[in-house]
């Protein structure tokens, strides 16, 4: 799965204008971007996201030009067995293969965002198939198949000082954050900046924001009454990530206290406790580094 989040807001920004899409159509060794990352390049010159993490972008921006400008789409190769490729810069042992179509009816057609768009919002997944010998695009069987998933979120139980880190960690990421926490002194504005802020009690604010597999729920706040409604809601969907806070001993009295309410042991069993990869963390920010890591893993490993 890659992350095509600001290529996507690109293409809304410049609706109707002539653009061209690079695609990473395949990929051998150590590639720098995964399969089905997305460049988009405006006829002004202007670009957002990357193929190759910069390594053949500037090749890249010159076929997209002459795409733009009327010239077929064409499939790029690059790699060190190509001395070409030495000479855009992609020496570090990789090999890819680069779509670059027209956002058009002959290629990518501008439509195709909007129908991204509206199933991502949904919480859905949208599959387009793109027909490599012509270059074009569409939900119709092809050779190359790339799939949106929905955009990533963070669900945070606990407007604690390890959430502010991890807040701040989570945008980086692009993965849209929420602080759910019914006490007000905690979630503030000024604790919690650009972030939004659910003062609803835990359950009805998980239920209501509706985890999916794109979703991370992590409950932080210390405070049974508060987590474990929120570890409840989070159960009864279909969650990618459910996190909680705490040390082994208080994780396994955890797991009987939701097993009183009727969880079974598969259930339960998805809620990794303590928190986070085992990375020696001391203090909260290295706590909420470990979690952002361990939720990452969890997200690429169900992609």
């Amino acid at each position: 799965m890659a992350d095509n989040d600001s290529v996507l807001a690109a293409a809304r920004a410049w609706k109707g204008e002539r653009l061209a899409l690079a695609t990473v159509v395949s990929t051998w060794g150590s590639a720098p971007r995964p399969r089905g990352s997305h460049m988009i390049v405006h006829e002004d010159g202007r670009f957002e996201g990357s193929v190759s993490g910069g390594c053949v972008e500037t090749d890249i921006l010159q076929t997209a030009a002459e795409v733009i400008a009327g010239a077929p789409a064409t499939v790029k190769q690059y790699g060190v067995a190509d001395p070409a490729a030495w000479e855009v810069g992609l020496p570090c042992g990789g090999e890819i293969s680069v779509l670059v179509q027209p956002v058009s009816d002959r290629g990518f057609p501008a439509a195709l965002f909007d129908a991204i768009d509206a199933a991502r919002a949904c919480g859905h997944y949208l599959d387009i198939d793109t027909d490599l010998a012509t270059g074009r695009s569409g939900t119709g069987p092809g050779e190359f198949l790339n799939r949106y998933d929905p955009p990533r979120r963070l669900l945070i139980i606990g407007a604690v000082q390890i959430a502010q880190t991890l807040a701040g960690l989570a945008r980086e990421l692009g993965i849209a954050t929420t602080i759910i926490d019914p006490r007000g002194r905690f979630l503030t504005p000024e604790r919690f900046p650009g972030v939004t802020l659910d003062d609803r009690w835990p359950d009805e604010a998980v239920t209501a924001l509706q985890p999916d597999p794109a979703t991370a729920v992590v409950t932080l706040s210390h405070d049974p009454k508060i987590d474990d409604a929120a570890l409840a809601a989070a159960l009864r969907f279909r969650t990618g990530y459910v996190a909680a806070l705490g040390s082994r001993k208080s994780h396994a009295a955890r797991l009987e206290r939701l097993a009183a309410l009727g969880f079974s042991e598969a259930d339960v069993a998805r809620i990794e406790g303590p928190a986070g990869l085992a990375i020696g963390a001391i203090g909260p920010a290295e706590i909420a580094l470990s979690i952002a890591a361990a939720m990452v893993k969890k997200f690429h490993a169900q992609a």
